[in-house]
This record gives structure tokens, sequence and C-alpha cells, in this order.
């Protein structure tokens, strides 16, 4: 072995030593509540699938009939050649359905978040984040070469703090509903905060569109803002929409801009029309079946209803994500582990993606679950005596 290599050998060594050691899994099955996962049937409490629209027959067909007419790669990027009319439909469709002037595609939520953050703010600028957000929103912050602060966790307060001192351009980030707590931001005082200061608000809704507000306009729509309270809106389609890739949606002049100047935009091939024309299809149902998402309010209920009743350790969720708190990595994996040979699929999710001795069960529910599903969960966590 060459020094380079034992080099990264005692790295993987230290990572495993502290349980934080990530291994796959392969599914050999479409996506929904029953997967099969390295041979075996588990019934599945760790997809972000919120609507069960996935392999959902309509969306499916919608994916056929676009590669049919499009085939498969789009072929370049959408400033070149790979902007088709099925890219272009959905844009105007998001738009709409966000309440916006326009919407514009990203191939990932990843490069959404890191191309606009880098495109608004740059050198003499100030971006201020929640200290929850997402990697992406991270990574964004820290590219763009702008003044990086972190408020602590839906804390306005503190973020006031940090207005009063910003420099430059002024870009307030934060996610809609926090993908490892299922909390809620602020979004009303965040608002009032960034127009106080003059500064610009981009939520990510990533976990929220969907799932929230009427016909599942999102977070933004549940709080009762707009987009001249929340001017810069972000949203993935890998999520309740059941897809793939990103947008980002807000004023003619932001997306005019976004397209001059987000390098992840500009300098990347265009996700496939069949894809879009999938979302499109989504979309539809998004709008139309309001009964998805009055069953995921419900199964989440019955779900801390229960726990709580166990004595399990939940922060405060009304969402689709039910964290059960457990503290060390180790144990995290362990428990994960015992509801695996049990046929349960339910992550341990451990630092660095969230804070040190925070390690936890991501349990997440789908419109697809039943209640005798969400009671087997149940019954297997009280045997286990967390």
């Amino acid at each position: 072995m060459t020094g380079a290599s034992l080099t990264l050998t005692g790295g993987l060594e230290a990572i495993a030593a502290r349980g934080l050691y990530r291994s796959r899994r392969i599914a050999e099955s479409p996506q929904g509540i029953h997967l099969q996962i390295d041979g075996r049937k588990v019934l599945n409490f760790c997809s972000n699938d919120y609507l069960g629209l996935a392999n959902h027959p309509a969306v499916v067909q919608a994916f056929k009939a676009g590669a049919d007419r499009y085939g498969v790669g789009s072929g370049s990027a959408h400033l070149i050649c790979g902007h088709s009319a099925a890219h272009h439909a959905l844009e105007e469709e998001l738009a709409a359905f966000t309440g916006r002037d326009r919407a514009l595609l990203f191939s990932t939520g990843y490069m959404a978040n890191m191309g606009v953050i880098s495109a608004l703010a740059g050198r003499g600028d100030t971006v201020i984040e929640d200290r929850l957000n997402h990697a992406s929103l991270i990574d964004g912050g820290l590219l763009s070469g702008a003044r990086f602060k972190r408020y602590a966790h839906a804390d306005t307060d503190h973020l006031n703090s940090h207005l009063e001192t910003a420099t430059g351009r002024k870009l307030i980030v934060t996610d809609g509903v926090f993908s490892m707590d299922g909390d809620f931001a602020p979004l009303q005082a965040l608002s009032a905060a960034a127009k106080r200061h003059e500064a610009w608000l981009m939520v990510d809704d990533a976990h929220g569109l969907g799932v929230f507000g009427a016909q599942g306009r999102g977070i933004i729509d549940h709080h009762g803002l707009g987009q001249d309270d929340v001017p810069i809106l972000m949203g993935t389609l890998g999520k309740a929409f059941g897809t793939f890739g990103a947008f980002v949606a807000g004023s003619e002049t932001l997306i005019e801009t976004l397209i001059q100047k987000a390098r992840t935009y500009i300098y990347t091939t265009a996700l496939p029309a069949a894809v879009a024309e999938a979302t499109r299809a989504s979309l539809k149902i998004v709008l139309a079946e309001n009964w998805r998402r009055d069953k995921l309010k419900m199964l989440s209920g019955r779900f801390r209803q229960g726990a709580q009743q166990l004595g399990l350790q939940l922060p405060p969720s009304s969402s689709a994500i039910q964290p059960i708190m457990i503290g060390d990595s180790q144990r995290a994996i362990d428990i994960s582990n015992a509801l695996l040979n049990e046929g349960l699929l339910v992550s341990a999710i451990r630092p660095p993606t969230v804070p040190q001795g925070s390690a936890r069960l991501r349990v997440t529910f789908s419109a697809q679950h039943e209640t005798q599903h969400v009671d087997r969960l149940l019954t297997a966590l009280d045997q286990l005596h967390l």
C-alpha cells in the first residue's frame, strides 16, 4: 500500500470506530412502502415519496410516453439545445402552481441551491443561514464567497443581530420544513426581518411542496405568504412529486438573472424530457387528490400519539418526518438493524448529517401506508424497550 492509501484506510477506520460508517443497500423493486432490499422484503419507513407517486401508473405512463417522443437523453444544457417543449411546459405549470411569475428547472436540488446562492451573492455580500439547513444550502453559502453567517435554529433574534452588521447584498436562507427534524421555519417572522433589513429571503421547500398548503402548494402557502414575502422559492421534484430534479420560482428578473449567472444551470445537461413529462403528470395528481395529504396527516398523528404513549423522545413535528431521538450513533445503528431484522426499514441518521449527540431514527410516512403499518412499527419499537 502507498502512503496515500494507508492514510485513506486510517480515515475509514476512524469513521467506523465512531459509528459513522455509511453503507448502501441495493433495492431490487420499484419505490414504494414495500421494497425488496438486499434480497429481502421490507416495509419501508425511510422514503421521501410522501404522496406515493414514484411508481404511480399515470406517472410511469407519462414517463414512457415522454421517452417515446423525446428519447432518453436531453443531449445538452438548456441554453444549447436541451430545453424541450416538455421542460418549458413544466416550468410554466410550476410557476402557476406556486403562484409566481416564472420557474426554472435545475437537474438536482443540490445544484439549484448552490447555483442560486452563488449567483445572487458574492464577495462583499452577506449570506445568513439557519444552523440546521440542508448541506446543499450551506455549501451554496460557502461557494458564494460572501460573508457566511449562521443563526441558531429558528431564532429570529439571532438572525436580526447578524442582519444589523451585514454588509452588501443580504440573503437569508432557510429550509421550509427541516428534513431531519420535521419542524417548520418561522417564515412570517423571517419575512418581516428580511423586509425590515432590505434582505432577500430564500426558502428551500423540498419537504413541504405537495404536502402542505392549498392543493399541496407548499409551506409558504401554508403560512399565507406569497412572492413578495418570500422572493426565492426552491423546490425538489424527487420527494412528494415522485420524480427527479428541482426548480426555482420567483420574479421574472430573478429567473432571468439565474439563466445568465447560475453556473449549475448553465454548465450542465438538462434533465431528460421524459422526466419533465412524468412530473407534469404527478403535478396533476398533487393538485387533484387532497386525500393523500389528509391521509399523511392522519398517519403521522397516529404514530406520534402511539410513540408518546411508549415514552419515545420525538421533537415537535406535524410533518411526515417523525424522528425518534436516540443520541448515540452506534445505538441508533443497532436499533435500525434490529428493526430491519423484523422486516422494517428505518434509517439511522448520524453526524455530520445531524449535530453531535443527536443521532436518531428518521421515520417518514407515505400516503401508501395504512394504519396497520403504523401499528406494526409501534409494536416493534415497544418490543425493543427504547
